[in-house]
């Protein structure tokens, strides 16, 4: 099995680090990462309070208050740091045995969530299950599901990776069937997001390659059906593409955006000083966070953040790749696996906030507010300082082996 994986990406990778070329166990997980997303949550908590503080105070449902989202999101934080920090000790073998099972719970969920009753409606889209204090949102739990099963799938079937039939099939048959839920909720970004996930980490684990760029001929075809299949999808790239065509209607959100960008020029005009989160911006501290950081903190704000996201990214493919030298190879996948989801969906966000991409309903990953989407952010960091650490173990270890030899 370890050898039909090196005949993937992992045999032009260079060969194993010695035991002293990795950081100290002085450091036990990696400072830049940690730091990264420390400062990524600071600056969404803080945004998510300027941005909502009009719509706290107009709402009756939020008792006027100016604080009200701020203090659901300070929550939200609260449980998933708390949630991570549980998490962190678990370590990465126990999450390979219980891959299976973790992923057949988040389709149990995507079911329950489609269920009158137990589903919850709003605008359309049948997305979130009540629980009471909070409400829970299935296709984001996914995502990290997604990883975790993918990287467990592509280790346990790695001698057949080169086979379309056993390696490739059984995946895709049950990537349809989640698709298949996503699709009736409906949340077509969560399904192009776990889509993403799924095909890297086959890639990433040996899959042949012109079975991969066949998969993504089609795969695009499948997406271009179903965009010109649903009406409202096609009114999102119509709009997307000339927004000014109808800036009351189908482009209302993206020229709302763009207006934005271009208050904000070099500097912005000032913390908490936006005009468009005065109901102007649709969703100004979710979807759309990223236009009133553009207009408030202006280009420098902007770059300040993608260059956070540039480090955390970096630092979590440098994490897998020091896990594949020391062949942990589902640990390597699973770290890989959540850059790739965390760079996709803030990508897709970013795009869809400055133009670039069809509006679509996707959150900045660790700005954005929401529940779900901020405890699962702080999950899949968890596990992937757990990596690192392991990693670092693996590295201590290793030296002390050598001096006593």
């Amino acid at each position: 099995m370890l050898s039909a994986l090196r005949t993937g990406l992992f045999r032009s990778s260079p060969p194993r680090a010695p035991a002293a070329s990795y950081p100290t166990a002085r450091e036990p997980i990696d400072l830049t990462l940690f730091w990264s997303v420390v400062l990524l949550l600071s600056i969404g908590f803080v945004m998510v309070y300027s941005a909502s503080i009009a719509m706290s105070e107009a709402e009756k449902m939020t008792g006027y208050r100016a604080t009200y989202f701020m203090m659901r999101h300070g929550i939200y934080l609260a449980v998933g740091v708390a949630a991570a920090i549980i998490t962190f000790q678990i370590p990465m073998a126990m999450w390979q045995r219980a891959a299976p099972f973790l992923f057949m719970a988040g389709g149990l969920l995507l079911v329950l969530v489609l269920i009158p009753g137990i589903g919850r409606e709003v605008n359309g889209s049948r997305r979130w299950i009540n629980l009471g204090l909070m409400t829970m949102q299935p296709s984001e739990l996914m995502k990290l599901l997604t990883v975790i099963y993918a990287a467990d799938y592509t280790v346990r079937k790695a001698a057949f990776m080169d086979d379309f039939k056993k390696g490739f099939l059984p995946m895709f048959s049950v990537m349809v069937f989640m698709g298949a839920l996503l699709l009736r909720q409906p949340d077509f970004g969560a399904l192009v997001v776990i889509t993403s996930i799924a095909m890297a980490i086959l890639f990433l684990g040996g899959l042949n390659w012109r079975v991969f760029a066949a998969l993504m001929v089609l795969l695009a075809g499948a997406f271009a059906v179903l965009i010109v299949a649903s009406p409202y999808r096609l009114q999102r790239i119509l709009g997307f593409m000339d927004p000014w065509a109808d800036p009351f209607g189908k482009g209302y959100q993206l020229s709302h955006s763009l207006i934005a960008f271009g208050r904000g020029e070099w500097f912005g005009v000032g913390l908490g000083a936006s005009v468009e989160k005065l109901f102007y911006l649709p969703e100004a501290h979710t979807d759309f966070l990223l236009a009133v950081i553009g207009e408030e903190l202006g280009f420098v704000g902007i770059a300040v953040v993608i260059a956070l996201f540039i480090t955390f990214i970096y630092r979590a493919f440098m994490v897998g790749r020091e896990a594949m030298m020391r062949e942990r190879y589902f640990a390597a996948l699973v770290a890989q696996g959540l850059g790739v989801w965390l760079s996709v969906q803030a990508f897709i966000n970013m795009g869809v906030n400055m133009g670039l991409l069809p509006t679509k309903g996707l959150t900045l990953p660790f700005l954005s507010f929401g529940g779900t989407g901020v405890l699962v952010n702080c999950l899949a960091v968890a596990i992937l300082l757990r990596i690192d650490f392991e990693n670092r173990a693996s590295s201590s270890s290793s030296r002390k082996g050598v001096m006593r030899a």
